[in-house]
């Protein structure tokens, strides 16, 4: 019911929905491109559509009750960032704890212009030995879906071309505000 729901809403608003959803256990599912607040309520839609229950991480400042009650109904974690807490060696652990994980990033870190993505999805799905879903919201063709998965090499250089060419053409809410598809680690 909550699948054809979504599907409805998301038809009613305008969107199509592209392809099938990964048939995977367990994976990081990157969330780009992220230019608007539009995106987290279009990914949990999205989500629902693709009957995908997903996790993702959001700063612990959030979840005060009652929203952190609702946020954690939706799969939220909350993040503390300001400590130093490692957040990709915490990740790792939730994966090799869970039967079924699929962790929403999104990998510029900020709905702002970032020149380089933030490299923590790509250490989680390393050190978890889980692949990487490209996911997209392209508001120019208003649609969303996914990309095949990866299981990154550590090659950066040539994993990180893989999703430059998984999102070419994209077009987030705001295009401006989509930065360059690059880690620090790729110089």
């Amino acid at each position: 019911m909550k699948q054809r729901f979504a599907r409805w809403l998301l038809h009613l608003a305008g969107w199509r929905i592209e392809g099938t959803a990964p048939v995977l256990d367990r994976y990081v599912l990157i969330a780009a491109p992220h230019t608007s607040n539009w995106d987290f309520p279009l990914m949990l839609a999205f989500a629902a559509a693709f009957d995908i229950k997903v996790s993702w991480m959001a700063k612990h400042s959030l979840f005060f009750p009652p929203l952190g009650w609702i946020l954690q109904a939706l799969g939220g974690l909350p993040i503390v960032r300001h400590e130093n807490r490692n957040v990709v060696d915490s990740m790792v652990e939730a994966f090799r704890r869970a039967g079924h994980q699929v962790l929403v990033v999104p990998t510029e870190g900020t709905r702002e212009r970032t020149e380089y993505w933030k490299s923590g999805f790509y250490h989680i799905a390393r050190q978890a030995g889980v692949p990487i879903v490209p996911s997209f919201l392209d508001f120019g063709r208003k649609c969303g879906g996914f990309g095949p998965p990866l299981l990154v090499t550590g090659d950066v250089r040539a994993d990180m071309q893989y999703f430059r060419d998984s999102y070419a053409g994209m077009q987030g809410k705001f295009p401006e505000r989509f930065g360059p598809i690059r880690l620090r680690e790729e110089e």
